[in-house]
């Protein structure tokens, strides 16, 4: 009987232990990192008491356990914003976001980096200090500009602290150790730096390996982009005797504070609002990120970066970001209207290798590759070596593995790319050294201009060089080529033009709002990288002062007085390529006219949305109404003006402060959209005082419907200044099909 019986009181056992078991690690298994947003932090509540508060809501949410509490928690946000990052289950993030003072809850997204010479083109020479007239000469220094990305590199000289006065007495932030990075390591010019890991951690395999567990930058991205804005001026830079001369950022005496948010190219969002809750308590000035979504974002209060730049701004902080690499119509991100949100333009110079043909057709492609080839050799396509399991068509693109040595070797190989990936096509170049090609011809199907640094000879070009040369193929039956090594080409192409990769109004969560806000060199950048100052990225941001916030000083023309173009096919570019135009830093100081937006414009924008009292308070935990509502987004005093719904005829009023001359008198100049008859009053601005206000307001009323968005601009003229605002205008029919 006892032998019959202890099998299955075994099996019980067993299974009793096994169900404890799983309901102890249950949660574990099946939760997700989340965050969880309850708006503002001001009130009576210091960080602690939250800190507390936060607690007792994860206790709540495991039914009592504090040790369970306490594994799930990764953050509290307590400085700019209330809320916390922790694990929870799909059936908890529901509960949690039923409970009294939550905004939002939304998982733990990834976001992807959009990844010298540049500021002379734009105006600035050697080392120009940028000062801002009415201020002390010695502004600059006191400015501190935070990065968000992947960190620095502190040893480049771009980062030296010669000759620069002690850290602002303001500054709270710290300078935070870690692997190969000490407390001492900051200086006088890179204030502070801060890494923020468990989001990544939380998300990525625990087998991935993690450079450098501390702020210093592994993959080049953070240090490329502060040294543009904020770097040293630094003589006899170059890339291996390309693109030689001096390089400066924007800004070369303001300061530096570093949040690595950002690992091997992802970058998650309990991360990023960790950094800008640190940012706020810290003391920054300007925030700069590029990065963003890998899509147009959703709702702005689900969307980290919209969060965390929306209470960025309400202490006080300009917020800088790009727009994105997608290039496609619609495809911007970092919507928000309380972030300048900057896209990305080439500068008048190019580095290109030439493509010699055995026909004497003498071609030439984008690449930083140094090696060239003594003498000409056939050329094919890739799709001719193909090997193995792959397809023609598949090794066309040259994958890992696809080509045949036997066919590939001694050869110049034509391969296609499709995406986006700075990598896939160094990996592509790798392929056919390893294949025992002599040379890669590579098809760019998106034509992104952008150079590579193979390390065979290699050249990339658009869709119609590419077809030039498989036409050629085709028509010769013993084909050949030779690339030359690269070089540097000044004032080739008319510049700037706005870079084919850089994402693209209209914007798709508020159309009212124009995005991007401006445009900026982004493409073949030289700046510090890692250890070295020989690196080029496609990306860069745009931080030049703490007055960067007005936009109304840029221009639509370049620099041979041409409209600015956009596209491979050199069309005529417009507000949703480029939004103000392209930036001019030195009016940018003295513009004359500036549309400020305050909190509570922000507010009213929010309850033109939709935002009842009720949501608007939760976000910024006061008394808010929305009393004070637009009728409409477009009323934002923003400075653009897009109607994307008229009917018949719509008027929307702006405000201009005047930051010139206390006495000064402007003239309205208005390029109508086709078809939209424009009138503005009044017609003349006249300003007594500094800082005076002046309301104007601007009607449209259609005249000729257009299928599609149409574009204008008014401008605020007088002998000093020309202070210009985009007008961006789109029809709407009616259901039966009729313009209405």
């Amino acid at each position: 009987m006892g032998s019959s019986t202890n099998p299955p009181r075994m099996v019980l056992y067993l299974y009793l232990s096994l169900s404890v078991f799983l309901a102890v690690i249950g949660p574990s298994v099946s939760s997700k990192l989340y965050v969880v947003y309850m708006g503002s932090s001001r009130g009576s509540d210091g960080p602690d008491e939250i800190l507390r508060q936060n607690h007792e809501i994860l206790t709540a949410l495991h039914r009592g356990s504090v040790e369970q509490a306490k594994a799930s928690h990764v953050y509290s946000y307590r400085h700019g914003f209330r809320g916390f990052a922790a694990r929870l289950t799909e059936e908890q993030a529901s509960e949690v976001a039923e409970m009294p003072g939550v905004v939002s809850v939304f998982p733990n997204t990834k976001r992807s980096l959009h990844t010298t010479h540049s500021w002379d083109f734009m105006g600035l020479v050697a080392e120009e200090t940028m000062e801002i007239p009415g201020y002390s000469t010695k502004n600059q220094v006191n400015v501190i500009i935070g990065f968000i990305d992947t960190g620095i590199w502190p040893e480049s000289p771009s980062f030296s602290d010669a000759g620069m006065p002690p850290v602002p007495a303001g500054w709270k932030g710290q300078c935070q150790p870690g692997e190969a990075f000490n407390s001492s390591t900051c200086n006088r010019k890179v204030i502070g730096a801060r890494y923020y890991l468990n989001g990544y951690q939380a998300e990525e395999e625990s087998e991935k390996i993690v450079t450098f567990r501390s702020a210093r930058d592994s993959t080049g991205h953070g240090s490329h982009t502060a040294s543009t804005a904020a770097g040293r001026y630094v003589n006899d830079m170059n890339y291996s005797g390309l693109a030689a001369g001096g390089a400066r950022g924007g800004a070369p005496m303001a300061r530096i504070a570093v949040y690595k948010t950002c690992w091997s190219s992802a970058c998650y969002d309990v991360d990023l609002l960790a950094a800008f809750d640190d940012a706020v308590r810290d003391g920054v000035h300007i925030l700069s990120l590029s990065l963003g979504a890998d899509s147009p974002q959703g709702d702005y209060f689900n969307d980290a970066i919209s969060i965390g730049s929306f209470h960025a701004v309400g202490h006080g902080i300009t917020v800088v970001a790009s727009v994105g690499n997608e290039g496609s119509s619609g495809s911007g991100t970092n919507l928000a209207p309380w972030i300048i949100t900057v896209g990305a333009s080439s500068t008048d110079r190019d580095f290109t290798s030439g493509i010699i043909l055995g026909n004497g057709a003498h071609l030439s492609g984008e690449s930083l590759s140094l090696q060239k080839m003594n003498a000409s050799a056939r050329i094919i396509s890739a799709s001719e070596a193909y090997a193995g399991y792959f397809t023609p068509y598949q090794s066309s693109y040259c994958l890992e593995s696809s080509l045949n040595i036997t066919k590939a070797r001694g050869k110049v190989l034509v391969c296609r790319h499709a995406g986006s990936s700075t990598e896939s096509k160094l990996a592509k170049g790798a392929v056919v050294k390893q294949a025992g090609g002599v040379g890669m011809v590579l098809i760019d199907e998106a034509d992104r201009d952008v150079a590579i640094p193979f390390t065979i000879p290699a050249a990339i070009v658009g869709k119609r060089t590419g077809y030039k040369i498989l036409a050629y193929l085709n028509s010769s039956s013993n084909p050949t080529s030779m690339i030359l090594s690269a070089k540097t080409v000044l004032g080739a192409q008319a510049a700037p033009r706005v870079a084919p990769f850089s994402s693209k109004g209209p914007n798709a969560l508020t159309p009212e709002i124009l995005k991007p806000d401006i445009i900026a060199p982004g493409l073949n950048i030289l700046a510090a990288w890692d250890c070295c100052l020989d690196k080029i990225c496609a990306r860069v941001l745009v931080s030049i002062c703490h007055q960067i916030h007005n936009l109304t000083t840029a221009t639509t023309l370049n620099k041979h007085r041409k409209p600015i173009t956009a596209g491979p096919d050199g069309r005529k570019a417009n507000p949703f390529d480029f939004g103000s135009g392209f930036v001019n830093p030195r009016a940018v100081l003295d513009p004359g006219l500036v549309y400020d937006a305050t909190s509570a414009d922000y507010r009213a924008f929010l309850c033109s949305l939709g935002y009842s009292d009720r949501s608007l308070q939760l976000i910024t935990r006061d008394n808010s109404t929305c009393n004070q509502a637009f009728t409409t987004a477009s009323s934002l005093n923003y400075p653009s003006i897009t109607v994307p719904s008229l009917k018949n005829s719509f008027s929307v009023s702006r405000t201009v402060t005047n930051v010139g001359r206390p006495r000064s008198v402007y003239k309205a100049v208005v390029f109508p959209p086709a078809g939209i008859n424009v009138t503005v009053v009044p017609k003349r601005l006249v300003f007594n005082r500094y800082g005076q206000k002046i309301n104007f307001t601007v009607t449209f009323e259609l005249t000729a419907p257009s299928k599609d968005y149409v574009f204008g601009s008014l401008s605020w003229r007088n002998r000093r200044s020309w202070v210009t605002t985009p007008l961006v205008v789109r029809a709407v029919r009616s259901k039966f099909g009729l313009w209405i």
